[in-house]
């Protein structure tokens, strides 16, 4: 019978770890098991310095997932403690993926609603085919979205299109999801994996401590932080003190391509 593992699980390939949502009869959708899965995985990819860059898909094209696992509305969902267990487990897997200090990007095609758009929001990058559809949907089911992926989808979108997304509970397609800033780039089915691959490698191909050290600064900025505070000085000035910044500065003298080895 397929588990947890079986329903959600890693690739490493080289540089690049893509997480594979695997319950293509259900769209994807996500159980309590999956969330904390999620948090796990994210704690492996943290863990392993090889990883630079990671990406989130479906494991086809149908659905990238499709929300919440109706079951448990009946089951674990059905009352408050249970509602609670399974909201800290979400609340955990966004908390991992949005403070992931490695870059993230959510592959989407089909179905993206729910936890599964709550997912994709948490990454810095959503890429989408024209078939993508996106939506939040706890007005039509009674319940409320917590703060933090709240908060991070009004920083998204800004707070006017987060309540039309939240109020309405509607589905938004790819071209909509783009005019408000939920996708960064559409681009044809055919060529999502690669295009998608393709920018993961750009990315890896940099120096890590720069990119991880604007990905965090951004996210003290979005944390309301203004002024210039001592982690960040810190971070700034080691930059000055790694091989990669000794390395980047030749390779522009020698105008050649740098080769960054910091991970």
């Amino acid at each position: 019978m397929a588990g947890v593992e079986d329903w959600l699980y890693l690739v490493k390939e080289g540089e690049i770890a893509t997480v594979v949502f695997n319950r293509p009869e259900k769209r994807n959708a996500l159980n309590h098991a999956m969330w904390v899965r999620l948090s796990e995985l994210m704690r492996e990819c943290e863990a392993d310095r090889a990883i630079k860059v990671v990406i989130f898909r479906g494991v086809d094209a149908t659905a990238f997932a499709a929300g919440a696992d109706i079951s448990e509305f009946l089951t674990l969902r059905a009352t408050k403690e249970g509602a609670m267990q399974y909201n800290r487990a979400t609340v955990a897997a966004e908390h991992a993926i949005h403070h992931l200090s490695k870059p993230t990007i959510a592959m989407v095609q089909g179905y993206c609603v729910g936890g599964g758009c709550e997912i994709a929001v948490a990454c810095d990058f959503r890429f989408a085919d024209p078939t993508a559809k996106f939506g939040i949907t706890p007005a039509k089911l009674g319940h409320v979205y917590n703060l933090p992926a709240t908060k991070t989808l009004v920083d998204l979108v800004g707070p006017a299109k987060a309540k039309d997304i939240l109020f309405t509970g509607r589905l938004l397609d790819a071209e909509e999801a783009l005019r408000i800033g939920l996708v960064d780039r559409i681009v044809p089915a055919e060529d999502l994996e690669r295009e998608t691959w393709a920018y993961a490698r750009m990315i890896a191909r940099n120096a890590q401590f720069s990119v991880r050290g604007s990905k965090y600064v951004i996210g003290r900025i979005l944390d309301g932080v203004t002024e210039e505070t001592e982690d960040i000085r810190q971070l700034v000035l080691d930059s000055y003190e790694t091989e990669d910044y000794q390395e980047g500065v030749r390779a522009f003298l020698e105008k050649r391509r740098p080769n960054f080895t910091w991970s």
